[in-house]
C-alpha cells in the first residue's frame, strides 16, 4: 500500500528521508510511502532536497513563501495520502522572544491546518520545538492541538527524546500524529529504541569520514577561538570553563550553555542549530575547531552521500534546521504498522488532553525537564 506524501515547509528533506525510508511488510502486502510534492521558501534548500529526495522529479518541489502558494497547484500534482509539515518554529522555540502566534512565524502552522482540510490525507505528521507548548502561557499549543482535531483527525501528540532512538544527539522534540477521524485506526507512539544512547564519537569517528565526502570544509578559527578552545574541556563552555582573563566573554544577562561548548565524547551531542553567531558552531571535544557541517550532518543522522547545496552558513541552517531521519522513520514506521494492523511496542504519550474539558492538558510535560539548549530550532 503507497501513502502518497506530500510536505509543506520540507527544509533540506530530513522528514521526507524518513518517510521514504520507512517501509512495513505484513499479509504479503508491502506497506511504504512515497514521495510526490513538497514546498519551501528556500532555494537552496530546494535543491538539496531535489538532489536527494526526487532527482528524477524536480518539478514536484515547489520553492515558494506558503503565503503565496495556490494549493490547487499541489493538486494538480498529485493527490496525498500522507502529510507532513514541521512549520517553523522561531517564535516557540525557548530561546529568543517566544512571540509565539504573536510573532512573525507563529501563525504559520495555520497552512498545516488549512492544507489538512484541502487535501484531507489518511495521516498527518506535524513537527516543532519544545518550547511550543510554553508559548503565549501554553495558549499557543492549546489552539495548534484543537485547530489540528477541528480539521477532522485524532491526535497523538507527543515530546520526543530522539537520543532514545537512537539519534546521536539530545534533541527534544514535539511531535503530532493526526489519523482522519473516519478511519477506524489507532496510533501509539513507539516504544524507546535505546536504553544506552549512541554517542556523538560513535557517530562522527564510526565509520571515519572520507576525505573527498561533500560538505566536509573546516571552518576557519581565528587565533582567539583557538586559545580560548584550548582552556575548555569536554562538555564545558565557555561560562564553565576557567578562561584566563584575556579570553572570557564579556556578556552580561544570560548566558546561554552552548556557547563554545565542546561535545562530551561519551555523550549525544548537544542540540545542532541552525543559526547563531560566534561560538555556537558546535565544537571538537579534542580539537580546537567548530564542527564540519557533514559532521553535523551525522549528528543529524544524515547518511554521508546525502549532498547538500548553498553556501557553507546555507548548508549549515540546512542541517541545523532539519528533522533527524532516523528518529522519524521510527516513528512513520510505527504509522505504518497502524494501518497494517501489527502490533508493536509502545509507550504511554506524555501530552494529554483533559477528560473534563475541551482544554488541552500539558502539565505532565514538567516531568521533562529541558534544556535551553535542547529547545533551539
Amino acid at each position: 500500500m503507497d501513502f502518497r506524501f506530500g510536505e509543506l515547509f520540507s527544509g533540506p528533506g530530513g522528514l521526507a528521508l524518513g518517510a521514504k525510508s520507512a517501509k512495513v511488510i505484513a499479509g504479503g502486502r508491502s506497506f511504504f510511502i512515497s514521495h510526490v510534492w513538497s514546498t519551501d521558501y528556500d532555494k537552496d534548500t530546494c535543491t538539496t532536497y531535489r538532489h536527494n529526495i526526487c532527482p528524477d522529479n524536480p518539478k514536484s518541489v515547489i520553492c515558494c513563501d506558503i503565503r503565496k502558494l495556490d494549493f490547487e497547484t499541489l493538486k494538480k500534482i498529485s493527490e496525498i495520502d500522507a502529510l507532513a509539515f514541521g512549520f517553523p518554529c522561531n517564535d516557540f522555540s525557548v530561546v529568543g522572544e517566544q512571540k509565539g502566534m504573536n510573532g512573525v512565524y507563529g501563525p504559520l502552522y495555520s497552512y498545516g491546518v488549512k492544507a489538512l482540510k484541502h487535501f484531507q490525507p489518511k495521516f498527518f505528521m506535524a513537527e516543532n520545538v519544545g518550547g511550543l507548548r510554553n508559548a503565549n502561557d501554553g495558549n499557543s499549543f492549546d489552539k495548534i492541538l484543537n485547530d489540528l482535531q477541528e480539521a477532522g483527525y485524532v491526535i497523538t501528540p507527543h515530546l520526543y527524546k530522539f537520543e532514545q532512538y537512537g539519534v546521536p544527539q539530545a534533541r527534544h522534540r514535539i511531535i503530532i500524529i493526526g489519523i482522519r477521524n473516519d478511519i477506524n485506526i489507532k496510533f501509539y507512539v513507539p516504544a524507546t529504541t535505546h536504553r544506552s544512547p549512541i554517542t556523538c564519537r560513535e557517530a562522527i569517528e564510526t565509520p571515519p569520514i572520507s576525505q573527498d565526502v561533500p560538505n566536509n570544509e573546516l571552518t576557519r578559527q581565528s587565533q582567539q577561538v583557538i586559545d580560548r578552545l584550548k582552556f575548555i574541556k569536554p562538555g564545558e563552555n565557555a561560562f564553565t570553563a576557567f578562561l584566563p582573563k584575556d579570553l572570557r566573554l564579556n556578556v552580561k544577562g544570560a548566558k546561554i550553555s552552548q556557547i563554545y561548548k565542546r561535545l562530551d565524547p561519551d555523550k549525544p551531542a548537544y542540540t545542532i542549530t541552525g543559526s547563531g553567531g560566534g561560538g555556537t558552531h558546535v565544537y571538537h571535544w579534542k580539537e580546537n575547531r567548530a564542527l564540519t557541517n557533514r559532521e553535523r550532518a551525522r549528528l543529524q543522522t544524515f547518511p554521508d552521500n546525502y549532498v547538500f547545496y548553498g553556501s557553507k552558513e546555507s548548508v549549515r541552517k540546512q542541517i541545523g534546521m532539519a528533522v533527524p531521519s532516523l528518529g522519524v522513520r521510527i516513528i512513520f514506521e510505527a504509522v505504518l504498522k497502524s494501518f497494517a494492523g501489527i502490533e508493536y511496542s509502545k509507550i504511554e504519550n506524555n501530552i494529554k488532553k483533559s477528560i473534563c474539558s475541551n482544554r488541552i492538558d500539558t502539565s505532565p510535560i514538567v516531568l521533562f525537564e529541558e534544556q535551553p539548549e535542547y529547545a533551539i530550532c
